[in-house]
């Protein structure tokens, strides 16, 4: 028996060169017997190797990444002793930095479909030599079968080769070691994801290097994927400035959360992509992240490096800056690693790059950046990656992009309020992320309005009650007197003293200082019986339990964009200037970041 042990990251994951192996393994040697195992590197390690060691097998194989490195070699160094006559076969693209491995280790480099007759003629007779190395440019086909979906892939991420190689030559990157691309035929594609699709999974992740670097054969995959009526997901990594008018029509049509990209920037400093042979241009990737970000219907990931030659701090901000203005969803800013055989390793003297020598080999220093500055910078983007990569904060960030605002400055001043509450040691809640935000904000002149859009996000991520130091200033009378006299940031229609004070409220007989049951003993007087698509007078008193309300100026909600005609009423007289109240129900948008429904209560 051969037994095939993927490592992986989460129990979600799969690893798809197991079942390729498995194939050529049954093509070469049939007859044998083959176990494959899906373990993480999480399991516990004793109990993962006792799993290994007590079965009787005639080899044992692990694909070796970054990830893994570490778990599998442990393994290896344990397995060896135990197991001393069983031989240990290793691939994927960290094999070979498994230095000093055992006598009875042997290293496949390369593609499995390339390797040569004679491994497993040695394999059988057992008598492998230490390493084998594979020839490119064979075809590959489709690794799973019909009964991997209900056995080892059952509850699992899918991976899937629409074609191998990469048209970049990315000096940091792995695949920059191959020349080319190869495509599989499209009706050969299509087949294979029907079977997959047939599946049922969760999510199938394209694994090609550029997805999009064939503009039609691209199209023609989507075009085909949109018409198959599944919940599965489809993940690509894409090139951004790769796109043309038609394939933005198509993706205008993508119902939401079918497709996610990730999306290679790396850099917006011309001479960095330069020195890592990545071309780009940057200002039509740009302009197309935001036109795809306009959709509101397809994920985006979008990639920055640090510690790549040439990046200074000056520069990784300014990179960051323009990355933030692009509008993605989710901005993944991480550390250079220096990859074995890769060009990059060539030149870490030229561009004085000091790195880990254990995977992932994180950078540690360059020549433009020294270790000081780059452990600064590893934690501006721990920052980033708390506060910006989810949806608590979406009109935040819409405002300071809708200002222009250079953004570096505030998330540094983030960091460091971060620091003062050692929040990279204490659990990432919604609560003190908002807490910390919360009092930066209101260092700002415009802190009335970020206040608001503070409270605004709070309710349409989902929670019923506003925290109590939100609540604190909302409730103070003489807050509510001068929250909107502030000129730098509101105009004139929101400074009627006493239209404020004559508002809805009567504080002295809300229930224990909740806004929330002022406001609704308030409405249950004032809201009109019907409210059409709303509810109607039998569905009135259920609307009153489920919504949550918040009164917001007219500034806010001009910059929320929650009232398209409230220019033109506010000018012909319509509706008087002031406050808003805005309702939060239970369903949510149809947008990749997942709110409350708002919508505006008439004025009362």
């Amino acid at each position: 028996m051969f037994h095939l042990i993927s490592i992986n990251c989460r129990y979600s994951h799969s690893c798809a060169a197991q079942f390729y192996l498995r194939n050529e393994l049954e093509t070469h040697l049939p007859g044998s017997v083959i176990k494959l195992s899906q373990l993480t590197i999480n399991d516990p390690y004793y109990a993962t190797l006792l799993r290994i060691t007590n079965q009787e097998t005639n080899g044992l194989f692990f694909s070796v990444y970054i990830w893994n490195h570490q778990y599998v070699r442990r393994l290896i160094g344990d397995i060896v002793r135990l197991l001393p006559d069983v031989p240990v076969i290793l691939g994927g693209p960290q094999a070979q930095s498994l230095s000093e491995l055992p006598r009875q280790c042997s290293v496949v480099i390369g593609e499995i479909e390339g390797i040569g007759i004679q491994f497993y003629q040695d394999l059988q007779a057992g008598t492998l030599q230490a390493e084998y190395q594979a020839k490119q440019g064979r075809g590959f086909q489709s690794p799973y079968r019909k009964t991997d979906f209900s056995g080892s892939l059952k509850n699992r991420q899918l991976y899937y080769e629409s074609s191998r190689g990469c048209p970049f030559s990315c000096s940091y990157c792995l695949s920059s070691a191959s020349r080319g691309v190869y495509h599989k035929p499209l009706d050969e594609v299509e087949a294979e994801l029907t079977e997959l699709i047939n599946a049922n999974p969760m999510i199938i992740k394209f694994v090609d290097r550029t997805f999009n670097d064939d503009k039609k054969r691209a199209l023609a995959i989507w075009k085909f994927l949109i018409e198959q009526e599944v919940n599965t997901k489809y993940h690509f990594e894409i090139a951004p400035d790769y796109f043309d008018e038609e394939m933005f029509t198509l993706l205008s049509t993508v119902p939401c959360d079918l497709f996610q990209f990730e999306v290679g920037i790396q850099s917006c400093n011309e001479q960095t992509l330069a020195a890592v042979q990545r071309r780009m241009d940057v200002t039509v990737a740009g302009e197309n992240i935001r036109r795809l970000a306009a959709l509101d219907t397809i994920h985006l990931h979008v990639d920055l490096i640090l510690g790549l030659p040439y990046e200074t701090g000056a520069s990784f901000a300014d990179s960051f800056n323009r990355v933030f203005s692009f509008n993605p969803h989710y901005i993944q800013l991480g550390l250079l690693k220096v990859l074995p055989d890769t060009a990059m390793s060539q030149q870490t003297e030229e561009f004085g790059l000091i790195y880990c020598k254990e995977p992932p080999y994180e950078v540690l220093a360059t020549r433009w950046m020294d270790h000081g500055e780059l452990s600064d910078l590893y934690e501006f983007c721990e920052c980033v990656e708390a506060f910006y990569n989810n949806r608590f904060f979406q009109s935040l960030w819409q405002y300071l992009r809708d200002r222009g605002e250079a953004v570096f400055p505030f998330f540094y001043s983030l960091l460091g309020c971060c620091r003062e509450h050692d929040f990279f040691q204490l659990a990432r809640t919604h609560k003190l992320m908002n807490r910390i935000l919360f009092g930066l904000v209101q260092t700002r002149k415009d802190n009335h309005l970020l206040l608001e859009l503070l409270r605004f996000d709070w309710l349409r991520c989902g929670h019923r009650t506003l925290p109590e130091y939100m609540n604190k200033e909302y409730m103070n009378k003489e807050y509510m007197d001068k929250e909107y006299m502030d000129k730098e940031c509101m105009d004139k229609e929101c400074m009627d003293k006493e239209y404020m004070k004559k508002k809805y409220m009567n504080r002295k007989n809300t229930k224990e200082g909740n806004p929330q049951a002022a406001m609704r003993n308030y409405l249950r007087l004032h809201l009109p019986q019907n409210m059409q698509g709303v509810y109607d007078y039998q569905t009135r008193v259920e609307f009153l339990k489920q919504a949550v309300f918040l009164e917001l100026s007219s500034v806010a909600v001009r910059q929320l964009e929650l009232d398209e005609g409230l220019d033109k009423r506010l000018d012909e007289g319509q509706i008087e200037p002031g406050n808003t109240l805005a309702a939060f129900l239970p369903d949510q948008s149809s947008t990749v970041m997942k709110f409350n429904r708002v919508i505006l209560l008439p004025q009362q």
